[in-house]
C-alpha cells in the first residue's frame, strides 16, 4: 500500500493512505542508497508500507524516488544531514526585521540551499505591524527590493493584522509548500491565520534575548482551504549547508552566477582574482555587500570535493 508521510515525531510517522491514516515505523537499518542522513524518511515522502501489525503500526518498506527535497546540516551530528521535507513546489522562509531579527546570513543560506536542491523559494517578511518608524519601513522596502531584484518572490505580511495574507494565499494555492524560519518569527501564528480552526499552540518571545521559544517539535503537513498543503517544521536557530563544493557555491547565488561568466578565469572564486566581474560589481554596488558576505561564509565551509553527494 502506498501513501504520503504527513507527520514525523522522530520515532513514529503518520502516513496518509487511501484507506486512512496509518502509524508507521522504519526498521533500524532502513537507509536510502547514496544519501547519508539522520532521517531516511521525511514529511512529504511518498512511501510504500506493509500491513499493520496487531498494534496497528506498519513498517515503511520503501520511499518512492523524490522529485526534490530540502536538507540542512544536522544539529546533533555536524557531519550528517537532516532532510527537512520532500516533494516540494516551493520553500517559504518566514523572517522578521524586529522581535526577533532574522540575520541576512540565515536568509541567504536558506535561499542558497533551495537553489542547490532545485526548490523555488519565497521570502516572507512577517510582523510588519511592528515596523512603526520611517527607518523601519525604509529597511523593509530595501530588503524587499534587494531580493526581488535578484529574482526571488518576496512578500511582506502581518499575521496579526492580516495585511498581505490574501496575496500569500494566492501564492500557496494548489502547491506543497515548506514553511521554515527561526523560532519566534510568527510561523505558527501565520499558519493559524491561513487555516482557520487549526489553533496550533504559539510561543512567547524571550524578553532577555528577543528570540523565540520552540513550540513546533516535529514536522507535519496540513491541508490549505481551497487547495494546497503546508509542511510546518520546527524553528531553527542556524542553517548549516551540506557538502557544497567550493566551485559550486557561486551557482547558488543567482546574481553572482550571472556575472561569473564575465570573469577572466573560469575557476574564479570571486575573492581575489584579477579580472573578476563579481568583485567589480561589488565595488560598484551592483551586488549587495550582505549577499557577498553570505557567499564568503558558505565558501569558507565548502569542501574542495564532496566525498558523498546528498542530492
Amino acid at each position: 500500500m502506498n501513501g504520503k508521510v504527513i507527520r514525523n515525531t522522530g520515532s513514529l510517522y503518520v502516513v496518509r493512505t487511501p484507506e486512512g491514516e496509518v502509524k508507521c515505523k522504519v526498521k533500524g537499518n532502513f537507509r536510502i542508497k547514496g544519501i547519508r542522513t539522520t532521517n531516511p524518511v521525511a514529511v512529504g515522502d511518498e512511501v510504500e508500507i506493509g500491513a499493520p501489525g496487531p498494534d496497528g503500526v506498519a513498517f515503511i518498506t520503501a520511499v518512492v524516488p523524490r522529485r526534490n527535497y530540502i536538507i540542512r546540516r544536522s544539529i546533533n551530528l555536524s557531519k550528517s544531514a537532516h532532510i527537512i521535507a520532500a516533494n516540494l513546489d516551493c520553500a517559504l522562509l518566514v523572517a522578521t526585521l524586529a522581535h526577533p531579527t532574522t540575520s541576512f546570513t540565515f536568509i541567504d543560506r536558506f535561499l542558497a540551499t533551495a537553489e542547490a536542491y532545485a526548490v523555488p523559494a519565497i521570502l516572507l517578511i512577517n510582523k510588519i505591524d511592528l515596523l512603526d518608524t520611517p527607518e523601519d519601513r525604509e529597511l523593509l522596502d530595501a530588503v524587499l527590493y534587494l531580493y526581488r531584484s535578484i529574482g526571488y518572490q518576496a512578500i511582506a505580511v502581518s499575521a496579526e493584522t492580516g495585511e498581505g495574507l490574501d496575496e500569500l494565499r494566492d501564492m500557496l494555492r494548489d502547491k506543497t509548500t515548506l514553511f521554515s524560519g527561526n523560532s519566534g518569527v510568527g510561523k505558527t501564528t501565520l499558519i493559524n491565520a491561513l487555516i482557520p480552526g487549526l489553533d496550533l499552540r504559539t510561543g512567547d518571545i524571550s524578553a532577555a534575548h528577543d528570540t523565540g521559544m520552540h513550540t513546533t517539535t516535529f514536522s507535519e503537513l496540513y491541508d490549505l482551504p481551497g487547495g494546497g498543503e503546508i509542511i510546518d517544521t520546527p524553528g531553527v536557530r542556524g542553517f548549516g549547508v551540506v557538502e557544497f563544493n567550493k566551485e559550486e557555491v557561486g551557482h547558488f547565488f543567482p546574481e553572482i552566477f550571472k556575472l561569473s561568466h564575465e570573469c577572466r578565469f573560469g575557476n574564479c572564486t570571486h575573492t581575489h582574482e584579477p579580472g573578476c566581474a563579481v568583485l567589480a560589481a561589488l565595488e560598484e554596488n551592483r551586488i549587495s555587500q550582505s549577499r557577498y558576505n553570505s557567499y564568503l561564509s558558505i565558501l569558507e565551509e565548502a569542501t574542495d570535493g564532496a566525498d558523498e553527494k546528498y542530492r
